[in-house]
């Protein structure tokens, strides 16, 4: 059965080009995400460096180790989402060729042990090709994260040879998993059925398809609900991972949907439209297919970064109204001296470390500590804190008990058990996750630390005359353009984390929509004969491929908006819930871009594929019977 596979694949290679390609570039994205994950969790930190900046770099790497297994997850499901989406189309336009060989005596099993052994070997090719594409792909990976300054500059990603045994099982594991489902459907459906494309073979919604719909419809929905109950992260966090289920549930049910969505673009009038618009209710596996990996693709974007902007904008929001000040310093200085000002919050931050719980609960977290007088910090930013002595409170970036006893260790030394005695609301935007009140940080220890003073001025006090004082102490600015620099400063830091969660997963899912469309095409030659023989010209013929692959594409555009409506449903509830204001802010130029590049894209291909299927006379291809 083995040797039937390989002969197979010779005779189709045409088919599952695309299917090596997609197991290839998975195991290569998956295999270098997984090497820089392991290359960050051991890196350690250059010689010479100061405690404080040890800390800061141990904190650096914990941030780069939890955002590469964002990626090395997301990874996981868009390799596995895409090639399950490219072997079950491969399988399904050899609909003919399985049922002759049912008619000529194969049995069930053995057409599952032909695919499966198809599966097989691709999947090794796969693994093969993925290994070098993997180191190309860990450099680019780590000259992001460089040229982001997520990592030093001396970090790379090492080698390690246990990976060779990981890239081949994932390519196996990847291939195998994603031809089983369509393997068994096929298997299962009568030869006669399929021969005349009736019956089970031609229902494209079968039972597995309702059934995972709704399932990962019940996950979105969940969480999207649940979300606004989890608090600022958790809220969030939620709220980023809603997109996935939601892109499989709209996927799953897409042959029902992308062609009535189709429907809805406008194919112009005549033959060649009317001819487009029937092709696409006709083919509603062929349809689906283009536009799943289309649909996964805008909801992640999308739903991801608009919710990730809108949480962003929320905590802008949330800081604006909460905080009472006119100026903002940075640096420490006699502000308290200048004339005209009411109240001063000097507010210095240092890395630290706290340890709590015992025994084998015992934890350690890297943690912002803010060094604050009480008064001042309660007036300005409209929270009351009591602090004294050796008392702390938890701050507005959460991550630590509001109650009970913390370890609190500084660069420059250990202050032991704190009790903490009180807490302010977690804020959107984050913050310190530690409240300290004054001395009980040695001063020599707080030489080193970053101040920012924010500055609330007297009624009647000249603002130019006091600013100008103010710079005395440190670059000064108003409350407003600190608020927009620190805005600027944020969405840069999530575009460039999107960037690199999202950037070559989103070009793997484009891919995914190339070898659909070429998949597609290959197998519709004799269909284009049939076309040319009866009167439309070449052209026509391809006019008429590129207006259905435009409805398909306009059609995935809106469902892939669809899945992402969830992630900004649950970004909206959730800073409803946080900050009492629901925010939701969207990228339109990144979402036009999306638009502008899926259409060049599937256009492209559309043209060129379809101008090589008609390349040769129709009365060839039609006497060949292919």
């Amino acid at each position: 059965m083995l040797r039937m596979s390989r002969a197979g694949l010779a005779d189709r290679w045409t088919l599952f080009v695309g299917a090596l390609l997609s197991v290839a570039l998975g195991v290569a994205l998956v295999q270098s995400s997984l090497l820089l994950l392991i290359t960050a969790a051991t890196f350690d930190p250059p010689p010479g460096l100061s405690a404080a900046e040890r800390m800061e770099f141990s904190d650096g790497t914990t941030a780069a180790v939890s955002m590469l297994g964002v990626v090395l997850g997301g990874a996981v499901f868009l390799a596995g989402f895409i090639i399950s989406s490219t072997f079950a189309f491969t399988v399904d336009q050899r609909r003919r060729d399985l049922a002759l060989l049912r008619l000529v005596g194969g049995s069930r099993g053995q057409v599952r042990r032909l695919l499966l052994g198809e599966a097989l070997l691709l999947g090794v090719a796969g693994a093969g090709l993925g290994v070098p594409a993997g180191l190309e792909v860990m450099k680019l990976q780590a000259w992001l994260m460089r040229r982001f300054e997520f990592v030093p500059d001396g970090f790379t990603g090492q080698w390690r040879m246990w990976i060779l045994g990981v890239s081949l099982g994932t390519g196996l594991l990847l291939a195998i998993s994603g031809v089983l489902v369509a393997a068994r459907r096929a298997a299962r459906v009568r030869p006669l059925e399929a021969l005349r494309e009736t019956g089970a073979a031609a229902r494209v919604m079968t039972a597995g398809r309702w059934i995972a719909g709704l399932l990962f419809f019940g996950g979105a929905l969940a969480l999207v609900i649940v979300a606004p109950h989890g608090g600022p992260a958790g809220g969030q966090a939620m709220a980023l991972n809603v997109a996935m289920p939601a892109s499989v549930a709209v996927v799953a049910f897409a042959p029902l949907l992308v062609p009535l969505f189709a429907r809805l673009m406008p194919f112009g009038g005549g033959v060649l439209g009317s001819l487009a618009r029937a092709n696409l209710r006709d083919a509603r596996r062929r349809s689906a297919s283009v536009a799943a990996p289309l649909i996964v693709l805008v909801a992640l974007v999308v739903g991801n970064t608009g919710a990730g902007s809108s949480f962003t904008t929320s905590g802008i929001d949330e800081v604006a109204r909460s905080t009472h000040a006119d100026f903002v310093v940075e640096g420490r200085g006699p502000i308290a001296d200048v004339p005209g000002v009411a109240t001063v919050s000097t507010e210095l931050s240092l890395p630290g470390e706290v340890t709590t719980g015992q025994g084998e609960d015992r934890e350690t977290e890297a943690v912002s500590a803010l060094v604050v007088d009480p008064a001042a910090y309660s007036a300005i930013h409209g929270t009351p804190v009591r602090l004294s002595g050796r008392a702390v409170a938890a701050g507005p970036g959460g991550d630590v008990p509001k109650s009970g006893t913390v370890r609190l260790r500084l660069p420059e030394g250990d202050l032991g058990d704190l009790p903490v005695v009180a807490s302010v609301p977690a804020t959107m935007s984050g913050g310190a996750n530690l409240l300290l009140p004054p001395g009980l940080v040695p001063e020599a220890q707080l030489a080193g630390a970053q101040a920012r003073s924010f500055v609330a001025l007297k009624p009647g006090a000249d603002p130019a005359a006091v600013r100008a004082a103010l710079a005395r102490s440190g670059p000064v600015s108003s409350l407003d353009d600190w608020l927009r620099a620190d805005a600027d400063a944020r969405n840069s830091t999530n575009e460039k984390i999107m960037l690199i969660v999202l950037g070559l997963g989103g070009l793997y899912a484009l891919l995914g929509v190339v070898n659909s469309a070429v998949i597609g095409a290959a197998t519709r030659r004799r269909e284009f004969a049939e076309a040319r023989v009866t009167g439309l010209t070449r052209g026509q013929v391809v006019r008429v491929a590129l207006l259905e692959t435009f409805a398909v594409t306009g059609a995935a555009l809106l469902l892939g908006v669809v899945a992402a409506s969830a992630a900004l449903i649950a970004a909206l509830a959730t800073t409803s819930a946080v900050t009492g204001a629901a925010t939701l802010d969207l990228s339109w130029p990144l979402i036009a871009g999306v638009a502008a590049v899926a259409l060049t894209v599937t256009g492209l291909t559309s043209l060129i594929t379809s101008w090589s299927a008609t390349r040769r006379p129709p009365v060839t291809l039609l006497a060949a019977q292919e």
